[in-house]
């Protein structure tokens, strides 16, 4: 399903910085990977992007149009004059981070119906196969809240591909948890995770599916999807209302990967006692 041959082209109304540069790199072609309902999963010059429609959230990856073109007739994207969107950067200060995540984290199941490990805020287990894999979670929960990046890696890399779907659970919950790791570590400690995420990232290319390898690297290296960067900031601001709006768009994401990458922020924030997430 590759696009030589056809000169039809698609203009995207927005594209993440690493999709773009994709597209530029590749002239426009790409390869499709995967077509979901509402989403097409392409490869453009050895990178992984999607298209999906106007009004999705934003990504680094992600290159949105007005309307999906028909997967197997897959035309050349045109990215040239197309708005950019990049993570806005971290907050200067995130100290307070922790203290309104853990307000946040009491209130998250307010937010919504809970999915994937995202059940375990409303004190519910997931179902299989996720279920045998709490453990897990919560290892890597009380190893963020220790601030110990080494048992941490231990624990994230045994949730690397636990759940269905291109973007398993455990990746999603893992990624958000070193991206919030990354957000609030200084010093020494930054050290510590930056080898935590790199031996993940490392993992992750031969534990899971290459398209959620590639969405895991972007979040332990400190990029997500634009509600989690919102959400950061609201957290960072002592913006109560802003995160809960932020979290809401989150969670609105995918089947459960919104819910995952939830969970996996507050528990990387360290939101109170870990084994009160169960």
């Amino acid at each position: 399903m590759a696009t030589a041959g056809l000169t039809a082209a698609i203009a995207v109304t927005e594209a993440g910085w690493r999709a773009r540069a994709a597209l530029r790199r590749a002239g426009g072609e790409a390869r499709v990977v995967a077509a979901l309902s509402r989403s097409i999963w392409l490869e453009a010059a050895g990178d992984i992007v999607w298209l999906g429609e106007a009004g999705a959230p934003r990504h680094g990856r992600a290159l949105l149009a007005p309307a999906l073109p028909a997967a197997d007739r897959m035309p050349r994207i045109e990215v040239a004059g197309t708005r950019t969107w990049r993570p806005s950067p971290p907050p200067p200060d995130p100290a307070v981070i922790e203290a309104e995540a853990a307000e946040l984290a009491a209130r998250a199941a307010g937010l919504g119906a809970p999915a994937g490990f995202g059940l375990l805020l409303a004190g519910r287990t997931p179902p299989f196969p996720l279920d045998h894999a709490v453990g897990r979670v919560l290892d890597l929960a009380r190893a963020c809240a220790a601030g110990d990046a080494g048992a941490a890696a231990r624990a994230a890399v045994g949730l690397l591909g636990v759940g269905p779907g291109l973007t398993p659970s455990g990746d999603d919950v893992v990624g958000a948890a070193l991206f919030a790791r990354r957000l609030l570590a200084r010093g020494p400690q930054a050290a510590a995770w930056a080898r935590a995420a790199d031996l993940v990232r490392a993992r992750a290319a031969v534990a899971t599916h290459a398209i959620s390898a590639a969405l895991l690297g972007d979040l332990v290296g400190g990029e997500g999807h634009e509600p989690l960067h919102d959400l950061a900031a609201a957290l960072a601001a002592a913006d109560r209302g802003g995160a809960r709006q932020a979290a809401r768009r989150l969670v609105a994401i995918g089947h459960s990967s919104g819910w995952d990458m939830l969970l996996g922020f507050l528990a990387g924030a360290g939101a109170g006692d870990p084994a009160g997430l169960r």
